[in-house]
């Protein structure tokens, strides 16, 4: 039956066989709500609208007795309810009305459309009504004729359907729009294409149901190139980024692959395929539909798609650019920028017992260099594949730098026994078996919330100790570890803004004759003032010079004010004097190091004898041939040489031969076993070595008598210590020589 069979005004009263709608899909008919205390209307009406059939779709009858009970099913069907038909008198005169107040301003349904109907026309006047409410139609029981009710049902079905078309239209542009703005939001990708389904669904008067799907596998971060669904509506929501076979639906999936293969749109009575292509960023939308789409709104859907595919292209592009910010390029595990958000997140403090790691693949550069920068990116991908199929997604993993791996998770699965277990066995690279050795630094992390990157620096702290560890390849991050960084790293700040300043002094100690002890020179001692009318030890700050790089600037200006002072010497009448200069390893390495003593030595106008460099044996040892050609070469200039602590390190005799050296100095802690009565075999081996090598010997630390007789006893030469002078600002030595005229 149609709405045309209804000509007659007079209403038909159908048999009622007793029998429900119940069995109908919510959804897929016209959903009535009848309102009304009269048992009779609420039959009579059924029976009146049993067949009535509009856009293909039934009518499903849903009753209330009461006002209190349409609320409760109001609540229940929400806007899925078209039309109400709503009795005006019930428990009270305006039960009706006030239904009708609590549906548009309190529940704020505005889809569902209201038919108002009365038996008591005098209790609420028409126009007022009409004005105060959003309701369709206000009819006495006895003017709703067959026909009239027919018609006023059929057009508040089409009002209903404009208004959910155009609240469809607004939820779909409002997903669009949201997306687009968000595109920087983790969730774009999805909430971009389940715009756009809905979007489409909308434009063809359809419910949302379809799904968006390409080969976009680097958009929820996939390696294949499987179809998967991007974004969803409907039944097909929970199939989102999953691949287009778990649909079950050969269908679909067979449709979706003639879509991307065509290239273009395929419409047919139940489905369409719609194409969207944007800069080779291809994706195809599967819509359900219940009747063949016409012409008018494949033109609509055409020029849709067209404007929307930039947006998909964004989508992707975003997606390539976010890639690139927080994914490895060669990995693709997340990348340091990654990981430290990872390491940002609040639940990794929930984790019992969590920790980080960072691991140091031991020597990389020797692959990379003897076997080819492609063999080494293909060895960082094997030992990336081993972390992921080692370590299941409790364990988050991450390439922190060019070869750094970063692991989080829980110690029962991060810790040194099972990261070296991943790397007891070799990798298999090309044609090369490579062993891979590895250092690790871990940090224990607890229940105090820290920041990622603060998490990151005391894991590298751990594995900076780690590489300096002789027993283990790992180390834990401890307190007192971060400690001593940051008090290392404060010296040398301090260090370096002081020396900028000129703060350092340079001091010297008289070295004297022993038989004589007249001065024959002196030794110049680097002194770091504290501020505080105090020194900082040079056995502290020489050696944070030496691994901050600071001590070459040092060290230069060490060479210049000593030969400064030495051209002072000579104005003064002492110009038979020396001064000795400790050189470091990092000033021999300095290839400039030779040029800059001439420079030095020129610039001052000094004579390059008076000039003596202190080299200890653990700079010999350390850079043997460098060292050697660099005083060899200085040699020749005229500039003396001398080995400082000899006998403390372990030298090389060969080396010693090699050296052009001038003087040994004798420690002082060989000088210091000469007492009354005892022997100082060291100190007398030493002095013996030297005159057999024709060297000048010089004892340091002489602070007794008894300690400068055995010396001269044994036949040294030299001597400097507190028994004839403490080291002294310049000022204070040109007295002191003064005094001993």
């Amino acid at each position: 039956m149609s709405a045309m069979d209804y000509d007659n005004d007079e209403l038909i009263f159908l048999e009622d066989d007793g029998s429900t709608d119940e069995h109908v899909v919510l959804g897929k008919d016209w959903n009535v709500l009848i309102v009304d205390d009269d048992e009779e209307i609420h039959t009579v009406t059924r029976l009146a609208l049993a067949d009535l059939v509009v856009n293909d779709r039934k009518l499903n009858f849903i009753h209330a007795y009461s006002a209190k009970q349409a609320k409760e099913l109001l609540h229940e069907y929400g806007s899925t309810i078209a039309i109400i038909l709503l009795d005006v008198v019930m428990e009270t005169d305006d039960a009706g009305f006030d239904v009708v107040k609590y549906i548009r301003e309190d529940m704020n349904l505005l889809e569902p459309r209201i038919i108002l109907r009365t038996g008591q026309p005098g209790y609420a006047p028409e126009e007022q009504v009409i004005k105060l409410y959003d309701i369709n139609d206000y009819k006495t029981k006895t003017e709703l004729t067959r026909a009239k009710l027919l018609t006023t049902i059929i057009s508040s079905l089409r009002s209903y359907q404009q208004i959910v078309t155009i609240s469809q239209n607004r939820a779909g542009l409002e997903k669009i729009i949201a997306s687009s703005a968000n595109l920087f939001e983790e969730h774009s990708v999805k909430a971009f294409c389940e715009g756009v389904v809905t979007q489409i669904s909308s434009l063809i008067g359809l419910d949302s149901e379809g799904l968006l799907c390409a080969r976009a596998g680097s958009l929820i971060d996939r390696e294949d190139e499987d179809v998967y669904v991007l974004g969803a509506a409907g039944e097909y929501a929970k199939f989102i980024n999953k691949p287009i076979q778990e649909l079950n639906s050969a269908e679909i999936a067979e449709n979706i692959a003639r879509c991307l293969r065509l290239k273009k749109h395929i419409f047919e009575h139940n489905f369409s395929v719609l194409f969207i292509s944007r800069a080779g960023f291809e994706a195809a939308v599967f819509v359900r539909q219940t009747h063949e789409i016409n012409e008018l709104d494949k033109h609509l859907l055409e020029v849709f798609l067209s404007s929307i595919s930039v947006g998909y292209e964004n989508v992707n592009l975003f997606h390539e650019l976010r890639n690139a910010a927080f994914r490895d390029w060669l990995t693709r595990l997340p990348n340091r920028n990654e990981f430290i958000n990872m390491l940002d997140k609040p639940h990794i403090f929930a984790c019992e017992d969590c920790c980080v790691a960072l691991i140091d693949v031991n020597h990389f550069s020797d692959i990379n260099d003897g076997l080819g920068q492609e063999v080494g990116n293909d060895l960082l991908r094997a030992i990336s594949d081993r972390f992921l199929s080692s370590f299941d997604d409790s364990v988050k993993k991450g390439r922190i730098g060019a070869d750094v791996f970063g692991l989080i998770g829980p110690e029962a699965v991060v810790n040194p026994e099972s990261i070296n277990e991943l790397f007891s066995s070799t990798f298999v690279v090309e044609d090369h078996t490579l062993p891979v050795n590895v250092t690790i630094g871990f940090c224990r992390l607890d229940k105090k919330r820290n920041i990622g990157i603060e998490i990151l620096k005391r894991t590298n702290i751990a594995l900076n100790r780690a590489k300096k560890n002789l027993t283990d390849n790992y180390e834990f991050y401890a307190k007192d570890i971060e400690d001593q960084t940051t008090w290392r790293l404060d010296m040398i700040r301090r260090l370096r803004s002081d020396f900028a300043a000129r703060k350092l002094e340079l001091w010297f100690q008289p070295q004297v004759d022993l038989l004589n002890e007249r001065v024959v020179g002196m030794e110049a001692l680097l002194r770091w003032p504290d501020g505080n009318g105090g020194f900082i030890s040079p056995a502290v700050f020489v050696p944070l010079a030496e691994y901050s790089g600071l001590i070459v600037d040092i060290g230069e200006w060490v060479l210049e004010e000593a030969c400064s002072r030495l051209q002072k010497l000579k104005e003064v009448g002492h110009g038979h004097l020396r001064v000795a200069v400790n050189i470091s390893i990092p000033q021999f390495r300095d290839r400039l190091f030779v040029e800059k003593v001439k420079l030095a030595l020129s610039k001052a106008e000094c004579d390059p004898s008076l000039l003596e460099l202190e080299i200890t044996e653990s700079v010999v040892m350390d850079e043997p041939q460098i060292v050697i050609d660099a005083l060899r070469a200085l040699k020749e200039h005229g500039v003396q040489i001398a080995i400082d602590d000899f006998g403390t390190g372990f030298s090389s005799m060969s080396y010693l031969q090699q050296l052009p050296l001038d003087r040994l100095k004798v420690d002082r802690s060989f000088v210091k076993d000469v007492k009354p009565g005892a022997s100082a075999v060291l100190a007398e081996t030493i002095v013996t070595l030297g005159n057999k090598l024709g060297l000048l010997t010089i004892a340091e630390g002489v602070e007794k008598r008894e300690q400068a007789s055995y010396m001269i006893k044994l036949g040294c030469d030299e001597a400097q210590g507190f028994l004839y002078a403490k080291p002294m600002p310049f000022a204070e030595l040109l007295a002191f020589l003064e005094s001993q005229k």
